[in-house]
Order: structure tokens, then sequence, then C-alpha cells
């Protein structure tokens, strides 16, 4: 019996190798016919950054809103930047931009939400980048190694790549 893909949970960190991986989530949805979920996760903030937020800023409002704002410019971000992916292909690949069925960020671990999100989504496969940390960090990234160890399903950690180029 071969496996089936429907849901591909693509998992973008904004950096460059996102694009690079999202080409071979939106690769592989092309072949299967999957929808593909996008879905980037907003860090909390560390305790230090709370607490400069809070000494500069005293009205608890104000901090609120700065948290949304910063939720909101990353929408912005991630929606430009899929927007640019997408013009960048040829006229042949813009049919795949409607298997995109889902665009989210969302507050959190990142690992942990992606894995939950795939788990929510009933996703066949998560697809994200590793980073180039060079000798102090493992090659994948913390986030990726987290994900491939705790992921049920199918996992592809798309290799850093310096240009961000697809090789033929």
């Amino acid at each position: 019996m071969k496996p089936t893909i429907k849901n591909i949970l693509f998992a973008t960190d904004l950096s460059q190798n996102s694009t690079y991986a999202l080409r071979h989530a939106a690769g592989l949805a092309e072949v299967t016919g999957a929808e593909i979920h996008v879905l980037h996760v907003n860090e909390p903030l560390s305790e230090d950054a709370k607490v400069t937020l809070e000494m500069f800023v005293l009205n608890a409002e104000t901090r609120e809103k700065a948290m949304q704002r910063r939720h909101d410019m990353v929408k912005q971000l991630l929606a430009e930047r899929q927007q640019r992916f997408w013009d960048m292909l040829d006229a042949e690949g813009t049919h795949i931009r409607k298997q995109v069925t889902s665009i989210e960020v969302v507050d959190g671990y990142p690992a942990e939400a992606i894995l939950r999100r795939a788990k929510d989504l009933n996703c066949d496969l998560i697809v994200l980048g590793a980073h180039d940390h060079g000798f102090t960090h493992t090659f994948l990234g913390t986030v990726a190694t987290r994900v491939l160890r705790r992921a049920d399903i199918p996992t592809l950690v798309v290799p850093y790549r310096e240009d961000g180029q697809i090789k033929k």
C-alpha cells in the first residue's frame, strides 16, 4: 500500500531558506494533489524582554497593543513573502497556489506549535527548512531537531542552501 499525502504542513521561520523549503512543499503538493497549510510561530518574548517592556510601557493596555502589533507585523511579512514566492513562479506553477488552504501565525514554542497544528490539521507530512549555524549548533537547527524527534508523521527537513536555489 502506498502512503498518501493529502495535507502538508509547511512551517516557516520567514528565513531565506524557508522559501527554498516552500518550493519543495509546493512541488510535493503538485505531484500528490495535497493541500498546503502554511504556519509561522511567533516565539514568546524572553523574560528579559517582558521585564523591559513592563519597565518602559507601564500601561497594560499599551503593552497588549504592542504585542498585537508584533503579531500583525509578522502576518504582514508572511503575506508579503508568500506573494513574492508565488509571483516568482512561472505560469505553469501558479495553479499550485490554489492548494494553499490555510495561512496561520500563532504564538508559542515553535516545535510544540508545529506538532500540534500538524495533528489538528490531520497532516500527512511536515516540511520545514534547516539552518546553517556553523559549529556551535547542529546544522538542522533546534526547532527542526525537536520536530524530528517528536513527530509521528514523515517530516522533510530541507537543507540550507547559501543561494536558496533548487539544484536541477
